[in-house]
């Protein structure tokens, strides 16, 4: 599939922001991008089948071993490649059919990563609807991080200093992203009220996290069974943490309330990483997070495709569009999370708020 497409023209400064999206999407749509991929993605999910077992086959060759410690970080890479194969198939990229997809996502989520898809799904679906947006976002909810210097406010004591400073604990905290997912997805299935799919998503997410355990501890002494454990999940946390991080963090803020429209929200609270085929693997697609945003359930190796039309149409319309290096963005969280405490409030004046708000 040829990436030398013409952006559509932009649509018309008289007509409503909204527009611009509509004549966009139309763009697409016709030019194939949004069909299904199914080479590509039955490739990967066997490859996925494939690797997660000889980890396991590796577990029992390698026994009582240091050398486990080796094994525990590759089945960290499987788990986030698996993890990134069940967000694309919550947003529908793999099948046409939306149970397939629910289906295949809540069984890669649950049974191989030991997550809960509803969980998940929850959250990311309100991300995508309001990115970056104070009330709205859960991603940039108040939390062990703060994201804004309001919030940092009402925090003193150690609380307030680990805020002022919290740029510098940014990979350390990572590494407990894993374990922070798995919580919340086993305190959701257990929690009162409603849950779809409950009854199924419960045994399998408790019942891979109880055998995964059972398993180290009986294949290997205790110490290398924690050890195993440790390194596994620190690897994992910091895999997939660190493939959302760089994509919204740092980006415009908007606050609660304003309307802002589909496109300019989108583009203006997300960055791309360049990086080439390495990133693209190592983030699963989600280096593309502009396009990403503007077109959710895309098959993840189109978004190169669309990339340079998204781009081009932008800067038709005077949309800043943002892409940075893969180590560049680490640079620019770190500056950001440890500016939040010192930030002029004048900082709140959003561009996004001051330009395109309505």
């Amino acid at each position: 599939m040829s990436a030398a497409v013409s952006p559509p023209p932009a649509a018309a400064r008289v007509a409503k922001n909204a527009q611009d999206y509509t004549a966009l999407a139309a763009y697409v749509r016709e030019s194939g991008l949004l069909k299904r991929r199914y080479g590509y993605y039955w490739t990967r999910l066997i490859a996925a089948v494939l690797a997660f077992a000889g980890i396991w086959v590796a577990v029992v060759l390698v026994g009582d071993s240091w050398w486990q410690l080796a094994v525990a970080a590759g089945l960290a890479i499987v788990l986030t490649q698996i993890a990134f194969l069940g967000h694309d198939s919550a947003h529908r990229q793999i099948f046409n059919s939306g149970p397939w997809n629910d289906w295949t996502s809540r069984i890669l989520a649950g049974a191989f990563a030991g997550l809960s898809h509803t969980w998940w799904r929850n959250k990311h679906n309100r991300h995508h609807a309001s990115p970056n947006q104070q009330g709205t976002d859960p991603d940039i909810a108040p939390g062990v991080v703060v994201w804004t210097a309001d919030v940092l406010d009402t925090r003193t004591g150690l609380k307030g200093w680990f805020g002022r400073n919290q740029g510098w604990f940014f990979f350390p905290l990572l590494m407990l992203e894993g374990v922070s997912l798995h919580i919340s997805s086993v305190r959701l299935l257990l929690a009162k009220g409603a849950v779809p799919h409950r009854w199924v998503e419960a045994p399998i997410v408790i019942t891979r996290l109880a055998v995964y355990v059972g398993v180290l501890f009986y294949l290997l002494p205790p110490g290398k069974a924690f050890a195993f454990i440790g390194v596994q999940m620190a690897l994992f946390g910091v895999l997939l943490g660190g493939s959302f991080a760089p994509n919204h963090k740092g980006m415009p803020i908007i606050p609660a309330g304003l309307k802002v429209d589909f496109l300019r929200r989108q583009v203006l609270t997300s960055r791309n990483i360049r990086g080439g085929v390495a990133v693209d693997f190592m983030m699963g697609g989600l280096n593309y997070q502009v396009e990403h945003h503007l077109f959710p359930s895309m098959p993840r190796p189109n978004l190169k495709h669309v990339q340079p039309v998204v781009r081009d149409y932008c800067e038709q319309l005077g949309v800043k569009y943002t892409e940075v290096g893969f180590f560049r963005s680490y640079k620019i969280i770190v500056a950001y999370l440890n500016r939040v405490g010192l930030a002029d409030r004048a900082a709140f004046d959003c561009p996004v708020a001051a330009t395109y708000g309505r």
